[in-house]
């Protein structure tokens, strides 16, 4: 009997059509910051909002790259801003029914969708498999493994929050995109990173974000 080899077992980030490209980007940067393995999926809607929103067009031929540069990007648009080593994504098309996630076999630790669009979460509701990340989603659903979903909308008609509560129900965790100020943000990319931190937090991966809560009024304004 060969003996038993420790396997990779990657968070699942899928990034849909929702405006709010730089909350996935700031998740990706925090699980990698946080020595975490990540397999990733882009949404085909979701190409096109990170176009509009960054000017990135990210391609299935050239996806380290365009990865690398979205990164390095800041919430406000500057380029490099952030450092960045992707060297422990691993990229599947969208389109790829065959890909791991696919699988319940296939070892994850969870999926992370954001942003969510209100579209990806009533297929998430559902149930439907029309692509890979609905379908990972479902798979994180039956298997009974953490599924965040970071829903960017507003505002809410009845049957989104309908949706929404049915994934609450099915075990999910509804964490909509919803930016505090007790933190004490200065810049746009601290309330991206509030967010994002939430999100992490969920998944129970360590990060230094945002200033956490400590029970003392005024806080934000320390330092």
């Amino acid at each position: 009997m060969e003996p038993v080899t420790e396997q990779r077992r990657p968070w699942v980030v899928g990034v849909s059509g929702a405006s709010g490209t730089p909350y996935a980007a700031a998740v990706l940067r925090g699980l990698l910051d946080a020595g975490e393995s990540v397999d990733l999926v882009v949404s085909r809607a979701s190409r096109l909002t990170l176009l509009d929103e960054t000017g990135i067009a990210f391609r299935d031929a050239h996806w380290r790259d365009d990865l690398t540069t979205w990164l390095a990007r800041g919430a406000d648009g500057k380029p490099d801003t952030f450092r960045v080593d992707v060297g422990d994504v691993r990229y599947w098309a969208a389109g790829d029914l065959a890909a791991g996630p696919s699988s319940g076999s296939y070892p994850v630790k969870g999926m992370i969708v954001v942003p969510a669009s209100t579209a990806a979460v009533a297929g998430l509701a559902l149930g439907l498999s029309k692509d890979l990340l609905q379908r990972a989603a479902s798979v994180m659903l039956k298997e009974r493994r953490p599924l965040i979903v970071t829903v960017r909308e507003t505002p809410l008609n009845g049957q989104t929050l309908r949706h929404l509560v049915t994934l609450d129900e099915a075990g999910a965790v509804v964490l909509p995109a919803s930016p505090a100020f007790y933190a004490g943000a200065t810049h746009i990319q601290d309330l991206v990173d509030f967010v994002a931190g939430r999100v992490l937090d969920a998944a129970g991966v360590p990060h230094g974000l945002y200033r956490r809560w400590k029970g003392e009024l005024g806080g934000s304004q320390a330092d």
